[in-house]
């Protein structure tokens, strides 16, 4: 397997992250599938027709993993690493917000070189764990003038004796949450980093730190905080066979669609993209013909150009 080691190129968008192996433990069975944000979410940009690049670290014999992502498009540069990052999700119940995380092999963290090559105004950084993206990572690819858009996962979450959980303390918040554009988080994120299961009222608080557009997901949808104005849309799957990788996804689509449209259109490309890729495993496989019919169909929206 041959991967692509681009020079400096122009995209519109890179995600950097590495890649899982995820073995996702549901009520109708286990199944081991590939998985990281960076794998959802550039699926997803290159869906909705972006020139996207993607930089993972992981084990050369997996490889073969993102196949999928260079068959659409997408401009891989895979950094070999001893280990690849190895997860298992456990879902207990039906909702997706409701997870037990463990985890077996770890990656080793990116570098400030690692992103040296790739030009893109707008990045996504989907960490899974802490340390994985260090602050200098970030301030490299703030100093390209790069709009950054970037998951709380990847820095509130630490191992403990082999699981994933949540560290309250983040001590670089501050100076991280100063280099984002875009924040998002899930309920539960937002409440550790903010102590309320109030979505407004925590999007209110995360812009205190000079973020301007904050992304929160729940259950049932995405809430959007962008210019002091709120933007809602509910998620609308017919399945939840593919709920792992929904907030990536989430994330991803919002940041693509957002290089053309406001964020209250944005929001609902967003919804509907992530609500498509939650009935199969996988990242997202289909097409904006796809999105623009969800949004007619389930939402009542007439078609959008995305141009």
């Amino acid at each position: 397997m041959t991967f692509t080691q681009p020079s400096e190129h122009q995209f519109d968008i890179a995600f950097l992250g590495q890649y899982t192996k995820d073995t996702i433990i549901t009520k109708s069975g286990t199944r081991i599938v590939d998985g990281g944000a960076y794998f959802y979410g550039s699926a997803a940009a290159a869906a909705l027709g972006l020139k996207v690049a993607a930089i993972t670290r992981l084990a050369a014999s997996d490889f073969a993993s993102f196949r999928f992502l260079l068959e659409r498009g997408v401009t891989v540069k895979a950094i070999p690493t001893e280990k690849s990052t190895c997860l298992q999700l456990l879902y207990p119940s039906d909702n997706p917000d409701e997870r037990v995380l463990s985890v077996t092999s770890v990656a080793e963290p990116f570098e400030p070189a690692d992103v040296a090559s790739i030009a893109a105004p707008v990045w996504s950084i989907g960490a899974s764990i802490r340390g994985e993206v260090s602050l200098d990572v970030l301030k490299a690819i703030k100093a390209k003038g790069a709009r950054i858009g970037l998951d709380a996962q990847g820095f509130v979450r630490v191992v403990r004796d082999g699981m994933l959980a949540y560290d309250r303390e983040w001590p670089e918040k501050a100076e991280v949450l100063s280099l984002v554009d875009v924040f998002k988080a899930d309920v539960v994120e937002a409440e550790i980093l903010t102590g309320t299961r109030d979505l407004r009222q925590a999007a209110r608080e995360l812009a205190g730190f000079g973020v301007a557009e904050l992304v929160l997901t729940h259950a049932d949808g995405v809430v959007v905080y962008a210019g002091g104005s709120f933007h809602e849309a509910p998620f609308k799957p017919k399945s939840l066979v593919g709920r792992s990788g929904r907030g990536d996804t989430c994330l991803a689509s919002y940041l693509a669609v957002r290089i053309t449209m406001p964020p209250d259109e944005a929001t609902f490309w967003s919804a509907a993209l992530t609500s498509l890729k939650m009935e199969a495993l996988g990242p997202f496989a289909g097409t904006q013909a796809d999105i623009e019919a969800a949004l007619h169909e389930r939402y009542g929206l007439h078609k959008v150009e995305n141009t």
